[in-house]
């Protein structure tokens, strides 16, 4: 479904993705992660058609990505940033409801389908109840919540997250993850979910693709990938599994 051929990323002289080649399987669920700056949300825009790769193509059902037109992609990726902004006013219904503009045409009002699936996507994520609050009336957690509900509203194969627990407390960020699980599940949907709590990966997301120094470290199921020796390599930390969790420490210890 996914391919990435050969991308290569760079701001300026700085490299950030070298060479990469691989693919993402339909219905896949992938936590994408890896050390700050090594080129995670670089991946997910060149995906997304939002940044042309510097080398290379990505290619979504066989067809380069920068040849699809905005609502094309539209239909096939939703996204969610991980600092979500808006610059209107508008309510969190109607920014849901953002979500359908793909599929109507010019001048068309939006269908009774339509306000049923943001109903649905905004019981989904828990954030009915905010339909008519403004975002200076919402936290952050809140809107992020929101701007799921709006890409889950677009009702496309494919969802990219960015970081998208980030601003959660622990309860929505079990709830956010159970959701995707299941939608992935049952919705066959593919996920790329950038992630930086390993537990949390451990505990969601069925496959992982590690980044390191811009190359692909390791691509695989999660629970092979979140070694010892990768998250030494990759993080710099010292990592023990115990009774299917993670226990991180300092690679180092300062001695007084």
């Amino acid at each position: 479904m996914i391919h990435l051929h050969d991308i290569s990323y760079a701001f300026g002289a700085h490299t950030v993705l070298d060479s990469i080649t691989t693919c993402f399987e339909e219905g896949s669920f992938y936590a994408i992660m890896g050390a700050n700056g090594c080129g995670k949300t670089t991946l997910l825009r060149c995906v997304a058609g939002l940044l042309p790769p510097s080398q290379g193509k990505v290619t979504l059902n066989g067809r380069d990505v920068q040849e699809y037109s905005a609502r094309e992609m539209a239909r096939q990726v939703a996204v969610v940033k991980q600092h979500p902004q808006t610059d209107f006013e508008f309510s969190a219904f109607e920014t849901v409801l953002m979500g359908r503009n793909p599929y109507q045409r010019h001048l068309q009002n939006e269908s009774e389908q339509d306000w049923k699936i943001v109903e649905q996507c905004m019981r989904q994520t828990n954030t009915w109840h905010l339909r008519f609050a403004k975002p200076a009336e919402m936290s952050g957690g809140e809107l992020q919540r929101v701007m799921l509900a709006r890409a889950l509203a677009q009702q496309t194969p494919l969802l990219l997250l960015d970081e998208p627990i980030s601003n959660l407390d622990i309860a929505h960020q079990f709830e956010i993850l159970e959701l995707l699980r299941t939608i992935n599940q049952t919705e066959g949907k593919t996920i790329l979910l950038v992630i930086h709590d390993l537990n949390m990966a451990l505990q969601y997301c069925r496959q992982l693709l590690l980044i390191h120094q811009g190359h692909i470290h390791y691509q695989g199921p999660i629970a092979d990938g979140l070694t010892p020796q990768n998250i030494a390599t990759v993080f710099g930390v010292h990592a023990d599994l115990a009774e299917g969790a993670l226990r991180l420490s300092p690679a180092t210890t300062s001695r007084g």
